[in-house]
């Protein structure tokens, strides 16, 4: 949800034994799920990420500027929340790969997940594992530079780049 089309591109190049159509099909179905984020009553969204994402250029210099400016857009979104836990903190609970909790409005839906691996998808819904990760990604928040800071150091992080 919050890479541009060419940072996707390049993303979705890495690793892919996949024709250019499905790569291409990847990065369109990206860009369709972004349109989430400025929905006329879009989700909240929160998301805490490793300064690792922000300085391993993917891409190329200028995709990566884009895609660092891109970011910096999408913090100030009203229902976006984004942080970034700083080298400095050393490891994380999540240092083992990336998550997401998808929570959903309605009783009867339970929270869910997922983990998106090179070649699957799995989607946990057993309480104590939610559980779980829903603990790793508080210490995470806590962990992470607070939205405000979040932003200064993206405008760091851009001036360098």
């Amino acid at each position: 949800l919050l890479q541009t089309e060419d940072y996707a591109r390049a993303v979705t190049a890495l690793g892919q034994s996949a024709s250019p159509q499905d790569n291409e099909r990847r990065v369109s179905l990206r860009m369709q799920r972004q349109g989430l984020l400025t929905s006329a009553d879009p989700p909240r969204m929160w998301f805490v990420m490793d300064e690792a994402a922000l300085r391993r250029p993917v891409g190329g210099r200028h995709v990566m500027r884009a895609q660092l400016n891109h970011l910096l857009q999408v913090a100030t979104l009203p229902r976006v929340t984004l942080q970034v836990v700083p080298f400095r903190r050393g490891g994380h609970a999540a240092a083992g790969g990336s998550f997401t909790i998808l929570r959903f409005a309605a009783p009867d839906l339970p929270d869910v997940v997922y983990l998106e691996q090179l070649t699957s998808a799995l989607y946990l819904d057993d309480r104590k594992d939610v559980d779980h990760y829903m603990e790793v990604m508080n210490r995470l928040s806590a962990e992470a530079h607070t939205p405000v800071a979040t932003t200064r150091f993206l405008k760091e992080i851009i001036r360098e780049a």
